[in-house]
């Protein structure tokens, strides 16, 4: 099978290095040869340090299979511009990798026009600039010139791609809302997963559901939103408690995830945010630096949809392969007024008891129903 072989130029720092290099070999046949890292890469000549890009150069000059050189960082199209030109490399910066991530984990197709409104958001700011730089090598610059003239026919373009991308979604979303009230009608209880990706929510998803759905080491294995019953195997049949309950699954969240990306995903998410309980997952089995890091960018992108804080319950993960202490660490550092359970999809510990609190839940939103 044949195999990419790409630089990545990132931070300095572990987490950084280890996410990108994840987001890289989570595309197909794509492998980290070489590792530069830098401390700033908003530069503005090259984003990295003329220093730095004079030694990424010398490197590609001396090795023959290098197809790609990958930012760590958003860059505009002069800067990528400036690098190709001076490294004679493809170079892609951090959107244009997750934007193909995506790609090659859509399924469904509102997951794909998703993808697409985020493709015609990514383009949109750099057109100006690759006009210009058109301009200046060959044609006459300024109003009139040919760089005005294309990017105005490309502006043109994107705009009407975006207005038929928003319309399709638009009408997905209708049907969604039209499902959740027949699901509200039916006194359906939904329950959600949100959190970063690779936190175990589709792993708990199938325990929950019974269901076999795709799980991987890899990003981004869920794209679209999934909904299936809760598995009531456990309890009697005559217990109305357990049913009429909906688990939902759907895209997990990413550091530095830029705003127009959670947009385009936003009619999928809000789903999700709608629910009666949302299960907010954490890997436990990570070290400390790098949970904060991934709570604060799940919690931020929860905040950016404004949810309500009062459906959240935060699941400690993974929780097999860590003690008690770093367990009460963890909590600790989390929101104090939400309530927090341990679990472990691999062993079952804390799976029982997650299923009491969701029935639970479900008990209490009906009392509520019943007394208005």
């Amino acid at each position: 099978m044949y195999q990419h072989n790409v630089i990545l130029v990132t931070y300095p720092e572990n987490f950084a290095i280890e996410e990108a290099k994840s987001l890289i070999e989570s595309l197909p046949n794509y492998k980290v040869s070489k590792i530069f890292t830098q401390k700033y890469l908003n530069r503005t000549k090259y984003g990295m340090g003329a220093g730095k890009a004079e030694e990424i150069k010398q490197f590609v000059s001396q090795s023959s299979d290098i197809e790609k050189i990958i930012v760590d960082e958003h860059l505009s199209a002069r800067q990528i511009f400036n690098l190709e030109s001076l490294l004679n490399t493809p170079v892609i910066d951090r959107e244009r990798l997750i934007l193909d991530l995506f790609y090659s984990k859509a399924t469904t197709n509102e997951a794909k026009l998703q993808i697409q409104l985020a493709e015609v958001q990514y383009k949109m700011p750099q057109i100006r600039e690759k006009a210009k730089l058109m301009s200046k090598s060959s044609e006459r610059a300024g109003k009139g010139g040919m760089g005005e003239y294309i990017v105005d026919v490309q502006f043109r373009d994107l705009k009407r791609q975006m207005s038929f991308i928003k319309e399709k979604l638009y009408d997905a979303h209708l049907k969604r809302q039209e499902y959740r009230k027949q699901r509200l009608r039916k006194g359906m209880f939904i329950v959600s997963l949100v959190g970063y990706t690779s936190s175990g929510k589709t792993t708990l998803f199938n325990i929950l559901s019974k269901e076999s759905k795709e799980t991987s080491a890899s990003l981004f294995t869920t794209l679209s939103t999934t909904t299936r019953s809760l598995n009531t195997s456990e309890f009697s049949k005559d217990d109305e408690n357990a049913k009429n309950i909906l688990m939902v699954d759907t895209v997990g969240f990413i550091s530095r995830l830029p705003h127009y990306m959670i947009e385009a995903f936003k009619s999928t998410l809000e789903e999700s945010l709608e629910a009666d309980l949302i299960l907010f997952l954490i890997d436990s089995s990570e070290g400390l630096n790098d949970i904060g890091i991934k709570y604060s960018s799940s919690w931020n992108v929860l905040k950016e949809l404004k949810v309500d804080k009062s459906k959240l319950l935060i699941i400690l993960s993974k929780t097999d392969v860590v003690d008690a202490a770093k367990i009460r660490e963890i909590m600790s550092y989390m929101e104090n007024s939400i309530d927090k359970i341990a679990i472990s999809s691999k062993t079952g510990y804390g799976i029982d008891k997650l299923k009491k609190i969701i029935i639970l839940k479900k008990q209490e939103k009906e009392k509520e129903g019943n007394a208005s």
